[in-house]
């Protein structure tokens, strides 16, 4: 693993937080490991840094007590997972069989079993079932920590023990109270409980799952004008790949023939078919609706935005939230302090009343109930479901930071063109007739800018002069030479800046874009753009404010056409003429007034903004660098999806509140019922398993 690269891994073993506490403590030791990141409810670690062999990863993770390999493929990984779910289901069924029994004793007298019969039946769950909790204790004793095996371990053994002993020194003819039955039914109820937590987790993966399907198997390609299938590894950029209606893409690209629609829905969450002509891009793992489409490919395998996708809501479900880092501080602590309370609770018991056996079955109470799953499956499962339920709506969320700092958000900020208007700009107006629109052409035939590409198309099919020494100036316009002749075409602050006058050419038009033109004898005339308001950008603004939440504009446009906008659509604070480098400035004067505030943009020059934002929102139909940039990305040109993203991650940071509640309140009210014995072995046990299944079930009603 070279310099600043990341591994993951994944670890099996992990039962509660105190094991996703003591991995990441083995994996921070070791040389050149920067930072570690344990998720316990998709078994996974991300590990950061400088780490020549990814094997010392795994050997400190099996010196912790727990076993850890590198990702498979994942239908491998797949298969190993199917194959421990039905071993895990196998093993809870016989130790129901098993434990029916010695509960069916309990309820009618008639068909208790002899004590050697309930021994025999309770050793086998204790020692073959409930095996794999005695060795994760060991290996996490011998690693100096506890966990939730431990406790098991320790409480089943004890049950067992005293029954064992009760029964070999019971005087003859005489049947004693024995416990065989709370110790095989405890740990059948933690069998119980991990297989539906088990299945639980494998529902909150369903967003991976899903996204993976979308990758077909086999595509058909165009070669020397013959088709024929083909492994989609098999495929090339370049390669022409045929579509037939239904058909699902299998790669990035662009349409070369044939006209049809595609439904794009699981990748933008946007429920309306989308036309696509030849030119038009398309996107692996959309559905060809109708038509015959041919498609050159442009991106393949881990490049497509599919396998981006992927990966993107992979590393936000692997990260920890900072809310988690209390749990984990409570976790170091949580199963020496519940040891603790035990003895304290056999020591007093035994000392109060001088009855060893009550004072045995109510520390094994103490031990049992004390479960601190729940505290480590409350905010991971909470961040998986909410990520993958956002990444179906074409939100998606860059790590479980910007999740959990979606939720607190005041304040938007959102540039304009391109977020809050369709950023298509046309010439509407100009000033000094077709001689200055053919040179803002010439001129304006080396920039990418938007306004640019509008100068060039109203000119038609006018051939450009000659440019030489073309120079882009940020935020303000561009200069060069056309036809030898010095050019300048800009903002009026440009202009103010090289001296020219613009007194004689009258006030520009109101509410639109102007780019004014000038040589070396003064201002030629001016362009005047036009652009259209997305026609979802009135119901972001209103949204937000029902929200609570300020609508801001932040543009480089001028005040004119900027306040036309924003009166459009009622937003109150306006920033315009904002230059490239001076939008962070005032995301941060936003920030010093004690807002949260995010930003939403799409372009190159929204990037330091969005890193300057406490959170920042990064349109798809914008630029590579805004998105690598913001920890949000809108996989469609849609406003609305920042409401939408902020309710998510409340409705998801609200979960993870009650997931810790309920867990904290589980353990504070059952620890102290268990120590003054309101509570046996059994239903100890049984409240155990049910609170780690409850919690997981809560974060499930996200997927709604």
């Amino acid at each position: 693993m070279s310099a600043a690269a990341e591994v993951d891994l994944a670890i099996s073993g992990m039962t509660c937080a105190s094991c996703v506490a003591r991995v990441e403590k083995a994996l921070l030791r070791v040389p050149g490991v920067t930072a570690a990141a344990v998720n316990l409810a998709t078994e996974r670690a991300r590990v950061s840094g400088a780490v020549a062999d990814p094997a010392a990863l795994v050997a400190a993770i099996e010196a912790a007590g727990y076993d850890a390999h590198t990702l498979a493929a994942p239908a491998a990984e797949s298969r190993e997972k199917a194959r421990a779910d039905r071993r895990a289901l196998h093993h809870l069924i016989a130790a129901a069989l098993l434990s029916l029994p010695l509960v069916a004793g309990m309820v009618a007298a008639p068909l208790m079993l002899p004590g050697w019969a309930e021994l025999v039946l309770a050793s086998v769950v204790q020692f073959w079932l409930g095996a794999r909790f005695y060795v994760a204790a060991f290996k996490a004793v011998r690693a100096g920590a506890g966990n939730m095996d431990l406790l098991v371990a320790l409480g089943t053994t004890a049950a067992w023990g005293l029954s064992v002993w009760l029964l070999v020194t019971a005087h003859p003819g005489h049947r004693p109270h024995l416990y065989f039955e709370a110790s095989a039914v405890l740990i059948t109820f933690v069998l119980l409980g991990k297989w539906l937590e088990a299945r639980a987790k494998g529902q909150t993966a369903a967003a991976i799952r899903a996204l993976m399907d979308l990758r077909p198997e086999r595509a058909r390609l165009r070669r020397d004008g013959v088709e024929v299938e083909v492994a989609v590894e098999a495929i090339r950029v370049g390669d022409v790949v045929v579509l037939r209606p239904g058909d699902r893409i299998p790669v990035d690209g662009r349409v070369v023939e044939g006209e049809g629609q595609v439904d794009e829905s699981m990748l933008t969450g946007e429920s309306r078919p989308v036309d696509k002509q030849p030119g038009a891009p398309v996107t692996g793992g959309a559905i060809n609706l109708d038509g015959m489409l041919a498609v050159e490919t442009r991106a393949i395998g881990p490049e497509t935005t599919l396998a981006r996708i992927v990966r993107l809501v992979e590393g936000a479900q692997a990260s920890k939230a900072p809310i988690q880092r209390v749990v984990d501080r409570v976790a170091a602590v949580f199963v020496p302090v519940v040891l603790v309370i035990a003895a304290a609770t056999l020591v007093g018991w035994w000392w109060a009343g001088g009855d060893v056996e009550t004072a045995i079955v109510t520390a094994v109470s103490v031990l049992v109930i004390a479960c601190p799953c729940a505290l480590g499956l409350a905010t991971p499962t909470a961040i998986m479901v909410g990520t993958g339920a956002a990444a179906r709506r074409g939100i998606l969320i860059k790590d479980a930071e910007a999740l959990e700092a979606a939720h607190a958000v005041t304040a938007v900020a959102f540039d304009k063109t391109g977020t809050l208007t369709e950023g298509r700009p046309r010439v509407v107006q100009v000033a000094g007739g077709d001689a200055v629109l053919k040179l803002a052409a010439s001129l304006q035939q080396g920039s990418e800018h938007p306004l640019a590409a509008a100068v060039r198309a109203a000119t038609g099919e006018t051939a450009p002069a000659a440019l030489e020494d073309f120079r882009a100036l940020p935020g303000r316009g561009v200069e060069g030479r056309v036809a030898g002749r010095r050019l300048v075409m800009g903002t009026g602050r440009l202009m103010a800046e090289r001296g020219f006058d613009l007194a004689a050419f009258g006030a520009p038009p109101a509410g639109q874009t102007v780019s004014w033109l000038a040589d070396d004898s003064g201002v030629l005339g001016f362009v005047a753009f036009g652009d259209r308001l997305r026609p979802e950008a009135q119901a972001a603004v209103v949204r937000l404010r029902e929200q609570g939440v300020e609508a801001v504009m932040v543009t480089g446009d001028g005040r004119g056409a900027a306040q036309a906008v924003a009166d459009e659509l009622g937003i109150a604070r306006v920033f315009a003429e904002v230059l490239p480098g001076d939008k962070a400035a005032v995301i941060a004067a936003l920030r010093a007034e004690g807002r949260t505030v995010a930003m939403v943009g799409d372009g190159i020059n929204d990037a330091p903004a969005l890193a300057a934002a406490d959170i920042g929102f990064a349109m798809a139909t914008g630029t590579d660098v805004a998105m690598h940039t913001a920890g949000v990305t809108l996989m469609r040109g849609d406003p609305r999806l920042v409401p939408e993203a902020i309710a998510m991650s409340r409705r998801c940071y609200a979960k993870i509140r009650q997931g810790l509640f309920w867990a904290f309140a589980y353990n504070v009210v059952g620890i102290p019922l268990a120590a003054l014995g309101h509570l046996s072995p059994v239903l100890a046990g049984g409240a155990m398993a049910l609170s780690s299944v409850s919690v997981v079930l809560n974060a499930l009603t996200l997927r709604r």
